[in-house]
């Protein structure tokens, strides 16, 4: 995935680094729940980070969380291995650029 500009918002300046880091750390967790085919604590996963991305400027992992806890709540592992290889390619692929937006 080619290098990514997201604008976010100045005033989050302090929380995004922290935010992004967290995400990165959860990707050896979402492989250790795929091995187990724990798919509640998947969909779990998926749902916070559809919960949370958007708050943070970054709608693709809003869009991307939305799509992991469908692919849990049907169970599938295909789906949900790609998606994982999605958010890591994402998370390495972004440069936040902050901007004033109020």
């Amino acid at each position: 995935m080619a290098k990514q500009i997201i604008k976010v918002d100045e005033d989050l300046k302090d929380l995004v680094p922290l935010y992004l880091q967290n995400w990165t750390g959860q990707l050896d967790v979402i492989s250790a729940l795929l091995e187990k085919n724990d798919f509640k604590e998947l969909k779990a996963i998926g749902h916070k980070l559809h919960g949370s991305g958007g708050g943070f400027g970054f709608d693709f992992l809003t869009e991307l969380g939305k799509r992991m806890e469908l692919s849990a709540l049907a169970c599938d592992k295909a789906a949900l291995t790609a998606q994982a290889g999605e958010l890591k390619d994402y998370l390495g692929a972004i440069e936040v650029e902050y901007v004033p937006m109020g």
